[in-house]
């Protein structure tokens, strides 16, 4: 007599808090990603420190003085990237959206190619981070990636240098360094809009096999 044998499958049921706590995290570097694009965009002040226009406040001033001053991109594109910024300011400060022929005169930069390059030399880590914020800002909408967060770096160590290390010095204390609160939700902000891979850093290695192989033994034969 043959006897069958019921196998129970047991499902495993997934929570809905779970899941949705799981699919917020996934979104978190997006939102991240696009909280500092705004930072960079409307161009809300992070900080405070002299450049070749004047006094630069977020990243994408110092990155406009020095693109409009080697005209490395035309000017139309770094008025492009100022304007939202400008209308936003225009519209809080005087409840006016200010004309796109005058966005230079506007920013200080007319006469900025003929300004002397030592201030921004003097501040290389301050520039190059500009560089990398206002680039990973724009690209961060597409795809989050650690560029926002090197940028912020190189910008925090630029300040403290010339803030407390006083390198180079500066006498004028209306231009003296500082870090508006902004600049902490801005870091923040960009060390949350990289991914970070959790299964790979918490998976062990491979175990490697450390069994050697057997030699082949040669069978005697029987004469």
């Amino acid at each position: 007599m043959a006897t069958t044998s019921k196998t129970t499958v047991s499902k495993t049921t997934v929570s809905p808090s779970s899941s949705s706590s799981k699919s917020w995290t996934k979104n978190v570097p997006s939102i991240a990603a696009r909280i500092y694009f705004l930072l960079i965009l409307f161009q809300i002040p992070l900080f405070r420190v002299t450049c070749r226009s004047g006094v630069c406040t977020n990243p994408l001033h110092v990155t406009s003085s020095q693109l409009i001053a080697s005209e490395i991109f035309p000017v139309p594109v770094v008025k492009g990237l100022l304007y939202p910024g400008a209308v936003v300011h225009g519209l809080i400060h005087n409840m006016s959206v200010p004309s796109w022929g005058n966005l230079l005169e506007s920013y200080n930069l007319t006469a900025v190619k003929n300004a002397s390059a030592v201030t921004d030399l003097q501040r290389l880590e301050v520039l190059a981070g500009s560089y990398f914020a206002v680039a990973g800002a724009l690209v961060g909408i597409l795809k989050p990636g650690r560029m926002s967060m090197f940028g912020s770096l190189l910008i925090i160590w630029g300040l403290v240098k010339e803030g407390i290390l006083g390198k180079p010095a500066n006498t004028d204390p209306s231009k003296a360094v500082y870090v508006y609160p902004t600049m902490v939700l801005a870091l923040i902000c960009a060390f949350s809009s990289v991914k970070y891979d959790v299964k790979k850093a918490v998976r062990p290695a491979p175990i490697r096999s450390t069994a050697k192989p057997l030699k082949s033994s040669s069978k005697s034969k029987l004469k």
